[in-house]
């Protein structure tokens, strides 16, 4: 039996109990949540991996799971660490400053220390680092919020 989710803070928006967007067919569904379900794998690949950014991949997985699967979006937007990410999305569809320095601050040390341990490989190094460089630019191309 699956644990029960955690409660959600008052001001968000419940949506266990709504349908699937009913334009969508059973496969365009299926499509949906299983790109909602890769790009929540690949944001938290993001989170040990240098240069693959974090934030994206979980918003672009809420996106696709509240469309397909609002089950599986109640769990993303409940969950413990990711949850607030998402609901301040949704709410405000863009990042604090404080935020965005964080996430380049840790991506640019891993990437970093990544690149270091390919040293004698300078395909690989500028490969890291050209990653790690595509990787703040998306997180700042993110609207910022004051």
């Amino acid at each position: 039996m699956p644990p029960p989710l955690m409660p959600l803070p008052d001001d968000s928006p419940n949506i266990a109990n709504t349908a699937p967007h009913t334009g969508l067919s059973p496969l365009k569904r299926i499509l949906l949540t299983s790109a909602g379900v890769l790009a929540l794998l690949l944001g938290l690949l993001g989170i040990v991996l240098p240069g693959l950014p974090t934030t994206p991949f979980v918003l672009l997985s809420a996106a696709c799971l509240a469309r397909s699967s609002p089950r599986l979006h109640q769990k993303l937007i409940s969950h413990r660490h990711l949850g607030p990410l998402v609901r301040d999305w949704e709410e405000n569809r863009s990042l604090t400053r404080r935020t965005k320095w964080l996430s380049t601050t840790i991506m640019s040390a891993m990437v970093v220390l990544s690149a270091w341990q390919f040293s004698g490989r300078p395909f690989l190094q500028v490969l890291v680092l050209t990653l790690g460089v595509v990787g703040c630019i998306v997180v700042w191309r993110i609207p910022t919020r004051r």
